[in-house]
């Protein structure tokens, strides 16, 4: 498809959206547009089943949104285009409040940018996962709120959010670069903190933060599940097909004896499977995880849940930090434990990152092979 036609579309749509807000978009002999749910826990695209390795691009729409002329993400595009790497996940709001002065001032330019990283994937052949709410803290931020409003579906929080998914996914749900809609990243990972007043979210009130933080601060798995759940429902309401995910990592290994015993005692094989099944409630219809370290040991164990489910794994990030033959050996072992559990989907963590140089990988540098492996890994499954 022309990107620009498919822009076009995607405006005329979400112009329509704003009258029929309410009303899901897939009828009848419409295509099905990026990631969808097959039988046994796997994952469609095109009607056909699809395994594929990407690649994290974090920053490909930060850049531009604080600087109109940098638009870089396209080179970077390019460069996954040739690799034939197949889409990338990337943060699709900014990350501090005051990153967001943009979109509360002049809409139509905040949108002009997004619009700039959507039509150079399409125009790429590259899939994106946006990340709507990468950072926990920004959206409460905005609003004024504690972040315990992400627990309650009346607040001034889950307003904004549902604005900002009605906006985003009623405009690009006809692109064909959008593979899938993710909520944020690794919220789960402050849930119930046993240390949670020392775990925070920090104050910069530069970047538009709260002066002070309070307990009404700390995170809780009962206000994740329902923010997770109230996203999937805003996106179903405009997308009826595509994958809807948390962007959560693996469960801590304490998980649930943090929230029922407020202690880091380890959690049995029961447990992991009961809390990873509450932290992908429905209509989330994949399961997030972020691996690192040993925690390709635990596939196996989360394959069970995602079979039991019926709702296939999305291994958000992997990766290993560093540049020595024992980083590269941890790197592969990931990518090893991903192609042999039969995960369908997973992403690489990170593409041109500057800010991450123990993770950083660019055609150029020391860490390039990795580039090279995923070539590699969808060559196999191809």
């Amino acid at each position: 498809m022309n990107p620009r036609f498919s822009i076009l579309a995607s405006l005329f749509l979400a112009t329509f959206s704003q009258m029929h807000a309410a009303d899901v978009v897939k009828s009848p002999g419409l295509p099905v547009r990026g990631l969808a749910v097959g039988p046994n826990a796997t994952v469609l695209k095109d009607g056909k089943p699809y395994r594929g390795i990407g690649i994290n691009y974090f920053d490909c729409f930060l850049r531009t949104l604080a600087d109109s002329g940098d638009t870089t993400y396209d080179a970077g595009f390019v460069t996954l285009s040739a690799k034939g790497i197949p889409f990338a996940r990337f943060c699709a709001t900014g990350f501090w409040p005051r990153d967001m002065k943009l979109y509360q001032t002049d809409r139509a330019e905040y949108f002009r940018r997004l619009d700039g990283v959507v039509m150079s994937a399409e125009r790429h052949g590259i899939g994106l996962v946006p990340s709507l709410f990468w950072s926990f803290a920004c959206v409460p931020d905005l609003v004024g709120e504690p972040m315990d409003q992400w627990g309650n579906p009346q607040s001034k929080t889950h307003a904004w959010m549902r604005e900002y998914v009605r906006e985003v996914v009623s405009r690009y749900r006809d692109s064909p670069a959008i593979w899938a809609w993710e909520f944020g990243n690794e919220y789960s990972l402050s849930a119930c903190l046993p240390n949670a007043r020392d775990q925070r979210p920090v104050s910069h009130s530069d970047l538009g933060t709260p002066m002070t933080r309070s307990e009404r601060d700390d995170v809780t798995f009962a206000m994740v599940r329902v923010a997770f759940a109230e996203f999937g429902k805003a996106v179903r309401t405009h997308d009826a097909s595509r994958i809807i995910l948390t962007g959560d990592s693996y469960p801590r290994p304490s998980a649930w004896h943090q929230e029922h015993e407020n202690s880091w005692t380890p959690d049995t094989t029961e447990q992991f499977a009961e809390i990873l099944t509450s932290a992908n409630p429905d209509p989330i219809c994949a399961i997030s995880l972020h691996a690192y370290e040993d925690d390709h040991r635990r596939f196996a164990a989360a394959m069970e849940v995602s079979r039991k489910l019926s709702k296939p794994i999305f291994v958000g990030e992997f990766g290993a930090p560093g540049e020595t033959p024992g980083d590269a050996e941890k790197c592969r072992q990931l990518l090893r434990a991903i192609l042999d559990q039969g995960i369908p989907i997973a992403t690489l963590w990170v593409f041109d990152l500057k800010s991450q140089k123990d993770f950083n990988i660019t055609p150029g540098n020391a860490r390039s092979w990795q580039l090279d492996a995923l070539v590699e890994a969808n060559a196999q499954l191809r």
